[in-house]
């Protein structure tokens, strides 16, 4: 069991806390820019913004047109890959996103490439584009987590060493493979609206479509990139803006070879757990049944078998007699719903009576405090198999995220000194770890959840030979595994398309890459998921 400690937080997969990490000095290769003048526009903002994040929008030590049309820095750079030396240059700097109609800068987009050096034509060399989610996280942790050239140095079971924190070679880096693009999306990382009033244009899910599209399209125009072969690479929400941005631009003549989705929300609906929703009640006794087996929580019977053994078994039960007992509702008879209580506790590791005054629907939050009431801990929404003390025995839920809690402060810290000091980037405004950097975030009015399954199927209808790779962890709460394979098996796609999509598991939470033995299982998954999406003249290529 993980026991930690940790700090107020927000939801971090899907909803984000406000809080921020700062750098320092001007940018590199660029002149000291003077203070802009504040906006003294009097029309009034729609929008209720916080005052930070007003302020933050607010260019108040540089003129942020001069910024984004700073040439990036360009710095060179190795690592020891497989006993080899891999030489990549790095490019670090902001694109400009214009307005439609009028070409006037909005906004600026900041981001940091990695171009492996010595391949012989860099414009056909395979470019991935990568994001985390929130909304409003900036792409810290598939950056120096996962994928980059660098990652945090994190003890193998994902947890932070004591500080000072460092970073390091990364031995499960892409870059062996494919370039690689890490994007903030404006108002997060150094990413902003030009002026406070025009942040509501890039905060809401078809908002942030338009100008993260806009940055791929320019990204590879000045670049000269359209002739490689394009991925894209999301995790959280930042599943929900790759699959959408495929349909986005399919629309507009962009291919995609393939899209990967660590930790996905697809379909909102699938895992929400609200009245009149019994869907996702389903869909997480799998994620119930894996987290008890963790924690010893389960029957003699069940306990003795593996976690797949068990969320084997998990899943059969809730897709047949527990679906059809929620479907009854008050039809059932006190006998049938006593039966269906009994095997919600025996998958949920609760007890009967626990099922019953919950109306055989347990939330998450009520879970997280019940399953370990009687060693006085919480279990993780991030990760379950985290813990921390229950302060507040008698809560419904924890006060905070013991999972996220044990990261975050490396990452923030380890970021700030990279960009710096290593790519030679210096901003003095706050870089926007999680939250802190975007206001209400705005979802479509059609009386549903979030649903951007049909971006994705129109991309596929468009380009059939377009790949999909999917990786779950069986101890993600935030993103339950069974919701996400049943928004696949509800796809309306070609059968060949189908064939193209590679699922994955893993004995890990959302954060897959942070678990040493899922990253390694992930990266070989990968390495055969980004060869077998290229054409077939490239396949055999090792540049």
């Amino acid at each position: 069991m993980r026991h930690l400690s940790g700090f107020q937080i927000g939801r971090v997969g899907l909803v984000v806390a406000a809080v921020t990490v700062g750098t320092s000095t001007a940018v590199a290769q660029a002149r000291q820019p003077g203070a802009a003048p504040r906006d003294t526009s009097t029309r009034p903002i729609r929008d209720t913004l916080r005052a930070a994040v007003r302020d933050s929008l607010r260019p108040s030590t540089r003129d942020f047109l001069s910024m984004v049309e700073t040439p990036p820095v360009v710095s060179r750079h190795s690592i020891r890959l497989h006993g080899s030396t891999l030489s990549y240059t790095a490019t670090t700097g902001m694109l400009p996103i214009r307005n439609d109609t009028t070409g006037a800068v909005e906004g600026g987009i900041f981001f940091v490439a990695y171009n492996k050096d010595g391949v012989g034509d860099p414009g056909t060399r395979p470019l991935s584009f990568v994001f985390n989610g929130g909304p409003g996280s900036s792409t810290v942790w598939l950056h120096m987590g996962a994928f980059g050239p660098k990652k945090v140095r994190l003890n193998p079971d994902g947890t932070n060493p004591p500080p000072p924190y460092a970073y390091e070679d990364n031995q499960f880096t892409l870059l062996d493979q494919t370039d690689l693009v890490f994007l903030d999306p404006v108002g997060t990382g150094f990413s902003r609206a030009a002026r406070p009033e025009l942040g509501p244009k890039f905060w809401g899910l078809d908002e942030d479509i338009h100008a993260v599209g806009e940055f791929v399209r320019l990204y590879l125009t000045r670049f000269d990139r359209w002739g490689s072969p394009k991925f894209l690479a999301g995790e959280s929400y930042g599943t929900t803006r790759a699959a959408h941005l495929s349909g986005y631009l399919a629309d507009r003549g962009i291919a995609l070879n393939g899209v990967v989705l660590i930790s996905t929300v697809l379909n909102f609906g699938a895992s929400a757990m609200d009245a009149g929703n019994d869907l996702g009640f389903i869909n997480f006794i799998p994620s119930y049944a894996a987290t008890a087996w963790y924690h010893k929580k389960l029957p003699p019977d069940l306990q003795r078998l593996s976690v797949e053994q068990v969320t084997t078994q998990a899943e059969r039960w809730a897709e047949s007699d527990y679906a059809r007992a929620l479907m009854r509702g008050a039809r059932l008879t006190e006998a049938e719903r006593h039966t269906a209580a009994e095997q919600l506790a025996r998958f949920s590791g609760t007890s009967t009576s626990f099922a019953e005054e919950n109306d055989l629907r347990i939330n998450l939050g009520r879970f997280n405090q019940e399953l370990l009431r009687d060693k006085h801990l919480t279990s993780g929404r991030l990760d379950s198999r985290f813990t921390t003390y229950a302060t507040d025995q008698g809560a419904e839920r924890g006060q905070f995220d013991p999972s996220e809690a044990s990261i975050r402060n490396s990452f923030s810290a380890v970021l700030s000194e990279y960009v710096r000091r290593e790519l030679g980037y210096r901003n003095e405004d706050v870089y926007y770890i999680l939250g802190g950097g975007i206001g209400r975030w705005r979802y479509p009015q059609n009386n549903g959840y979030a649903n951007v399954v049909p971006s994705l199927e129109r991309a596929f209808a468009k380009n059939p030979e377009m790949r999909l790779y999917v990786a779950e962890g069986y101890y993600d709460m935030a993103t339950p595994y069974f919701a996400v394979e049943y928004t696949l098996a509800h796809m309306s796609v070609d059968p060949r398309v189908r064939a193209g999509i590679t699922t994955e598991r893993f004995e890990a939470g959302h954060m897959v890459y942070i678990d040493s033995p899922s990253m390694t299982k992930m990266r070989e998954g990968l390495r055969r998921f980004i060869d077998g999406a290229l054409p077939q003249a490239q396949r055999a290529q090792r540049d």
